[in-house]
This record gives structure tokens, C-alpha cells and sequence, in this order.
């Protein structure tokens, strides 16, 4: 379908109040420093599991399924999950203070392979975490109770072996592990480092079917990657899903991965195009991008999103609620509310350099929130600063944390949970 107008001229240099902007982009000379102690990341054994690998001739040169198999998870996947999810959040509701960090992103890479014209989370000029920084942040967050680690970029797997000692050092430790990529360094090969090394899940983030000059992460050129990735998931134990972000310019795409999603098996996460909540002088796709959402795009944005809804409540495996995706036309429109966001309570980001600060939006805040083993996350200040930047937000990964914090629905949705054995079932906690 073509574009029902031309995309603006210019777009603001980013989204956050302007008062609010000044105070988190202060005096970059005052930005902290990080100096990790002088250690390296374990070197993984590969394979843990010859048993597995020895099967990856078999998946490489077979068709795909012909219909999914059901999964079924084992007891020491479901303790896996448990680990990752359950305990951190029993933990942050009954020991004193405000910082019980559950899920922790670790930017690994700043740089990226790709150029998404919407993506400005990415400096090719950035060098990428050391393994030292690594091997202190995990230490650090395992010891702070952190269930849930992602890695994040950039593109994670511009060092696969890298990645690969990540993994291999925060599953031992007991996280579970959450990896995104773009697909096109997915090879088989890695594929099998990463499963071996205790991946939880891989968000393959891919949003048309054929390339797009703006578009670049498609599916089509890593098919090949894609088809192994299913299949190995079943060996490994772990789960793959779609991230798609939802453009003024692929929306027939994101009907069509969401029916491949389906046909093999695997689940979808939504998330609707938004202009930098920061600024980035190193963005340079602000003008005349046709990515970025206009007003006159709203009546084709929400009948798709529209379809989304009807596709979850027919049973389709999705990671956005129903709640969720009625939230995201809100959204749209600017008339989301204030929410009781928790980063840099129970959620935070680690940068390539060491340092913190609360979400992946205000990765290029220069505002001191500390380094790893010693942040400066204080509630007053980052309730404060939420009342504003709550309104420009659409994590979906903290919405959840923030709704998380009601026991009841907590409770309801564990035997919701059990009632099928802790398979899975469609729904999310909103919904139980």
C-alpha cells in the first residue's frame, strides 16, 4: 500500500520535556568513569552437550516442520524460568531498601551491522564492552539478586565469541538469559555456541519480509539462519520469537511475519516507532524519515493493530497483551498517562563503558547514576523525573515490571501458570 502522505520534513531532536531534557544531558565532563578490576570471562566448554551438536547436520539439511511440534518444558527449564522471573521478584517485595535489580540490560556492542532508519540506539565508532566490564557486571548483578540479563546493542553478535563467554559466565551463574539480534550473524554455528552456553530466549528483531532501504533487519536474507535457529530450539531448550516494530511504511509486513511467527510456531512482541526520547548527535535520519509515524498514518496504524488484537484473542502466542496493544494506539495519539514505572528500582541498563543509568531510552543521559558495584539509583529523584518522561515512554518490558507489582494479579497469574503444568499458556499477567 503506499504512503498515504510524505514523511515530515523534520522531526524534534527528541521527546522528552525540555527542562527535564537539560537536567538528564548536563556537564558530559562530569559523567562518570568506570575502571574495572583486572579480570577476564571464563573460558566456556564447548560442547557441554555433544549429544545435541551431533544433530546439527540433521536440522541443517532437512525442510522445516511441517507443523510445530508441542513443546514441552522440562522441570529444570521451568526452574530456569523461576530463577530468572519468580525469585528476583520474591526477593525485591521482601528485603528492605529500593534497588533489587530483576532484569538488567547489558549493553555488550554500541556499534551495529545494520542501519534501521528509526534506530538510533547505535555508533559505529563506539568501541565494545571489554571483557573485564562483563565479567564485573555480571558478578555484580548476581550477587544483587538480578534473575533476568539481556544483551543488548547495537548488534550483540558483532563478536560471537564474546557473546558467547557472556552467556556461558551469566547462565552459570543462574540468569536467564535474553538475547536479541538482527539474524544476519546467526550462523549455524553460533547458533549451536549460544544453545550449548544456556540462551533463554533469542528476539530475533526483523520488520519486513523483503529489505527496505530503511528497513534493513527483513527476513528474507536470513531464512536460512531463521529456519536452524527453530529447529535447535527444541534441542536446546530455549525460545525465539519476533520483535517488530510497527512503521508508517511496513505495515502489510507486519501482517505477513505475524502469520509466518504463527506457521512455525514461535511467538510475536509489538512495538510502535518512536523518534528519540534523548538527543543523539551521532541520529541522522531525522529528516525526512519514513519510518516515523504521521498523523495522517493514525487510521491505518490502529486497523492494524486492530488485526493484532483479533489474531491474540484467537490464540496467537504473542508477548504484548491484549491491554497492551489497545495502549499502543494510545500511545500513538500522545494520550498515554503517567505509569509506575520501576527502572532503576528493579530494572537498568548497563553501558558498553561501565556505567548506569535507569532504561534504554536515556542511554545517552549523561546524569551520574554510578557504575557497576556502585550505583546512585535514589527514588525521589527518578519518581520525580517519571512523572515526565513516563507520558513519552512505551517500554514494554517495564510496563510489565510496573503492573508486576500488585501481588494479587502476581498470585492469580502463577496458578493461572500452574493449572497447565507451567507450559505456557496465551494470555499475559493483565489478562489472568
Amino acid at each position: 500500500m503506499p504512503d498515504a502522505t510524505p514523511p515530515p520534513a523534520h522531526q524534534p531532536t527528541h521527546r522528552l520535556d525540555v527542562s527535564l531534557h537539560d537536567f538528564l544531558m548536563g556537564n558530559a565532563a562530569a559523567a562518570p568513569k568506570y575502571q574495572p578490576p583486572p579480570v577476564t570471562l571464563p573460558e566456556p566448554v564447548f560442547p557441554r552437550y555433544p549429544d545435541i551438536l551431533a544433530t546439527s547436520a540433521e536440522d541443517l539439511n532437512t525442510p522445516p516442520h511441517p507443523v510445530p511440534p508441542e513443546r514441552h518444558w522440562t522441570n529444570a527449564q521451568i526452574y530456569r524460568t523461576f530463577k530468572g522471573w519468580l525469585f528476583p521478584y520474591v526477593r525485591s517485595r521482601v528485603l528492605p531498601g529500593d534497588f533489587h535489580p530483576i532484569v538488567a540490560y547489558l549493553f555488550t556492542e554500541w556499534k551495529c551491522n545494520l542501519d534501521c532508519h528509526y534506530c538510533w540506539a547505535y555508533n559505529n565508532s563506539v568501541k565494545g564492552m571489554t571483557e573485564a566490564t562483563a565479567r564485573a557486571a555480571i558478578d555484580w548483578l548476581a550477587e544483587k539478586g538480578t534473575g533476568i540479563l539481556a544483551l543488548m546493542g547495537g548488534e550483540p553478535l558483532l563478536r560471537p565469541q564474546f557473546v558467547h563467554k557472556v552467556i556461558y559466565h551469566a547462565a552459570k551463574k543462574g540468569m536467564w538469559v535474553y538475547l536479541p539480534t538482527n539474524g544476519r550473524l546467526l550462523r549455524p554455528e553460533v547458533i549451536d555456541w549460544l544453545g550449548d552456553a544456556g540462551v533463554s530466549t533469542v528476539n530475533l528483531a526483523v520488520d519486513s519480509v523483503e529489505v527496505k532501504p530503511s528497513l534493513p533487519k527483513a527476513l528474507a536474507p536470513i531464512r536460512g539462519n531463521f529456519e536452524y535457529l527453530i529447529k535447535r530450539q527444541y534441542r536446546y531448550g530455549f525460545s525465539v520469537f519476533f520483535n517488530i516494530n510497527i512503521c508508517r511504511n511496513n505495515l502489510d509486513d507486519v501482517k505477513m511475519l505475524t502469520e509466518i511467527a504463527h506457521d512455525r510456531g514461535i511467538s510475536t512482541d509489538y512495538h510502535i516507532n518512536e523518534s528519540p526520547m534523548t538527543e543523539h548527535g551521532d541520529f541522522k535520519h531525522l529528516e525526512r524519515n519514513e519510518t516515523y509515524i504521521t498523523r495522517d498514518d493514525w487510521e491505518r496504524v490502529e486497523e492494524t493493530i486492530d488485526w493484532i488484537i483479533a489474531k491474540n484473542e484467537s490464540g496467537y502466542k504473542m508477548v504484548d497483551s491484549v491491554q497492551r496493544l489497545r495502549q499502543m494506539k494510545r500511545f500513538m495519539r500522545g494520550e498515554q498517562g503517567p505509569w509506575s514505572c520501576r527502572a532503576g528500582q528493579n530494572s537498568l541498563i548497563v553501558r558498553v563503558d561501565g556505567t548506569l543509568a535507569p532504561c534504554f531510552p536515556l542511554y545517552s543521559a549523561t546524569r551520574d547514576w554510578g557504575t557497576v558495584g556502585e550505583h546512585k539509583f535514589e527514588v525521589p529523584q527518578l519518581n520525580q523525573m517519571k512523572k515526565t518522561c513516563s507520558l513519552t515512554c512505551f517500554s514494554t518490558l517495564n510496563h510489565n515490571l510496573a503492573m508486576a507489582y500488585d501481588d494479587a494479579r502476581v498470585i492469580k497469574y502463577f496458578f493461572k501458570q500452574a493449572r497447565h503444568g507451567f507450559q505456557g499458556v496465551t494470555g499475559s499477567m493483565d489478562q489472568s
